[in-house]
């Protein structure tokens, strides 16, 4: 048994009292005289929070997830030195046998937790079934969807989370083919107006991949994919990095789509110097903060989820609010209650912070995670 003191999120709010992780890798109990969070600002004790899951990442370290080998295994271990605990190992547009090879060495990543490493759920496919007029940085291999490919791609690693665009012919009768044997789908790299986007949603698509990015745009007379999703959906994932959404979009995404997540869609460059690196195929650039193409693209970012709770912070967002942003939500939209918060029976996924939210300590599966 080991116990974390301190000022505790709970789902009904702050306590002050003591956590306790059982040997069994989870939560045997959470114990505390309740709190309000400008009770916890003042006392500037340790702050403990659910450990951050981000489903949307391609890469960290100089490691990318269609690398194969033990790229994966680099990439949750610097992922864990910044709070995620669990997350989604997210592939690009491809070849089929690019494709194959890289689920191939994701499989065992997914069945067994990489040593001091985040928790690898299962892969979010992000492409290749996406609209060619919306690649943004992924590269040309676009292809309509083929449930023969899927099934292969899913027996080498289990497939949790499928991006697709709905205006290609075809995709709309696949998503409720996907939904029905147990996948998630997102919209997202899509040219898609408006009607497409509720269309997909009544089909049983559930979130907007990059919400605002590679997708068509709000327009009063055009609503677009970005329509659809502030006017209908329930959840979507946003890239706070403060770069490729700018702060007023992603406060009026906020207001408008309850369960509303983080991802950092962050790629090999994440915790490395400027330099260039690669996206999948593509060349990609590191400088200025950003991750770009030659042409200047945005092509994913080197955000960690700890830097995305404090831009949201930073936004006017209360600590809990913040904290569902980049935890319980993303946990609720694939279906996992014992992730993501703090309560008895769930999964031991702790952070400790300071009071300017910096990381002091990580445990993930009730293990603790030695910070660099």
């Amino acid at each position: 048994m080991t116990q974390i003191h301190g000022h505790i999120l709970t789902p009904d709010g702050f306590l002050h009292g003591s956590l306790t992780l059982g040997d069994n890798g989870r939560i045997a109990g959470v114990a505390g005289r309740p709190c309000s969070e400008a009770a916890v600002l003042q006392a500037g004790g340790p702050i403990v929070l659910p450990g951050f899951i981000d489903l949307h990442v391609h890469g960290g370290g100089g490691h990318d997830t269609m690398d194969g080998g033990d790229a994966v295994a680099h990439i949750a271990r610097l992922h864990a030195q910044h709070g995620t605990t669990a997350l989604l190992a997210t592939t690009m547009t491809a070849p089929a046998a690019e494709l194959s090879a890289a689920l191939l060495a994701l499989g065992p990543a997914c069945r067994n937790r990489p040593p001091s490493g985040a928790r690898v759920l299962g892969v979010h496919l992000e492409g290749p079934y996406i609209n060619p007029g919306k690649l943004g940085a992924q590269p040309a291999f676009a292809r309509p969807a083929s449930i023969d490919e899927l099934r292969q791609l899913h027996a080498l690693a289990p497939i949790l989370l499928i991006t697709l665009a709905p205006e290609i012919p075809g995709h709309l009768d696949w998503i409720a083919q996907l939904r029905a044997a147990g996948f998630v789908v997102q919209i997202g790299h899509s040219a898609g107006t408006y009607e497409d986007g509720v269309a997909a949603l009544a089909c049983g698509a559930t979130g907007f991949t990059h919400l605002f990015n590679a997708m068509s745009g709000l327009h009063h007379r055009a609503p677009g994919m970005v329509g659809a999703a502030l006017a209908h959906a329930q959840h979507a994932e946003l890239i706070p990095d403060l770069l490729h959404v700018h702060p007023g979009a992603i406060l009026a995404a906020l207001r408008a789509i309850p369960g509303l997540y983080c991802v950092t869609d962050a790629t090999a460059a994440t915790g490395m110097p400027d330099g260039d690196y690669h996206l999948g195929r593509q060349r990609v650039r590191k400088c200025l903060g950003g991750v770009r193409l030659p042409d200047g693209t945005l092509a994913g970012s080197t955000l960690t989820m700890d830097q995305a709770l404090r831009n949201l912070v930073g936004l006017g967002l209360s600590i809990a609010d913040a904290s569902r942003r980049v935890s319980s939500h993303a946990a609720d939209f694939l279906g996992l209650p014992q992730r993501g918060r703090l309560q008895p029976g769930a999964w031991g996924d702790v952070l400790v912070l300071d009071a300017a939210l910096q990381l002091q300590q990580v445990w993930i599966e009730g293990t603790p995670v030695a910070l660099a």
